[in-house]
């Protein structure tokens, strides 16, 4: 049946949507206990069983598994997006209840960091300070940083990453 669906049957599709839906709505049912929300996540999931049935390898598994394992994936994502949503509705909350906005006091704390960042760029190497400046303030990707210092695509990649590790060891040890 999956053959069918997979060369565009809708009949074919109807009949694997009614062997299988109800068991893909009781899998997104459990993972999620919305039901609205699971009925949208079923609907989803079915929606990309039709779009990528050619894709179906039937040596990996049954038909039934991989519809099963499409559905608890999508469940498991909207799990997480509403998680992730709720810590930054939270994080707003707490930043929202926190004192309130101290003009002088921020500009104090900017420019004391900038101090901070311009002192630990001191401690780099030459290379790695150029490195990172040319990618952080001017915006150069590693591909034109490579370019403008004429040094082979891997290194700009190594030296940035000791870079920026010891740059923030440099910041940690200053908090």
């Amino acid at each position: 049946m999956i053959d069918r669906v997979a060369l565009g049957d809708e009949g074919a599709f109807a009949a694997l949507y009614d062997a299988v839906a109800p068991r893909v709505l009781a899998v997104a049912t459990r993972v999620l206990r919305d039901v609205a929300q699971a009925e949208e996540i079923a609907q989803e999931a079915m929606l990309d069983v039709w779009r990528s049935a050619p894709r179906y390898d039937a040596s990996r598994g049954g038909v039934l598994s991989w519809v099963l394992t499409i559905t608890h994936r999508r469940a498991v994502d909207r799990v997480r997006s509403e998680q992730a949503a709720g810590e930054r509705e939270e994080r707003a909350g707490v930043r929202d209840v926190q004192t309130p906005h101290d003009e002088v006091a921020e500009q104090v704390e900017t420019r004391l960091e900038h101090a901070a960042v311009r002192d630990c760029l001191q401690s780099l190497s030459e290379l790695q300070n150029e490195a990172i400046q040319l990618a952080y303030w001017k915006g150069y990707t590693y591909r034109q940083v490579a370019e403008v210092l004429a040094a082979p695509l891997g290194t700009i990649k190594a030296r940035m990453r000791d870079g920026l590790i010891r740059l923030r060891d440099c910041l940690e040890s200053r908090v």
